[in-house]
């Protein structure tokens, strides 16, 4: 009879490796024929100064009548819809990586805001939104008017 030597940490290396390995196959990166299942989400960028929060969302591609923003003062909501265009080719076939669709996003502010007095700039596919800061408390849904 051979004796083995038991070594506990061969056992959790094993274990690491199985999960890198899992989690490798989980996060790779995903082929753009598999994409259509993922929702398109406008990126955001939100930074604040003392009398307001600046909120940017990409949004390339489209035209300011297309989307939809709502502001709280504890949130701002952007809802849109890419619309595909339609191409024709005689003579070959067309690969296409845009995204197409509606979209719905809502991004949650770290603190309250006027929201009858938010401001919106677009210009080359980003929305520039300044909300001013607030003090009072508002239970409103306004309408950010883009155009």
């Amino acid at each position: 009879m051979t004796l083995i030597r038991w070594q506990p940490y061969r056992e959790v290396n094993t274990l690491h490796q199985q999960l890198d390995r899992l989690l490798d196959n989980v996060l790779a990166p995903i082929s753009v024929a598999q994409q259509d299942w993922l929702p398109t989400m406008p990126a955001a960028e939100l930074s604040e100064t003392e009398e307001a929060l600046l909120l940017k969302l990409e949004v390339p591609g489209m035209e300011p009548k297309d989307l939809n923003v709502e502001v709280t003062e504890q949130s701002v909501s952007i809802s849109g819809e890419r619309k595909s265009e339609t191409s024709h080719e005689e003579n070959g076939s067309t690969r296409s990586e845009f995204r197409y669709g509606k979209f719905q996003r809502v991004i949650p502010l770290p603190t309250r805001v006027q929201n009858t007095k938010v401001e919106a700039n677009y210009k080359d596919g980003i929305l520039m939104l300044t909300l001013p800061k607030t003090e009072e408390v508002k239970n409103k849904v306004v309408k950010v008017n883009l155009g």
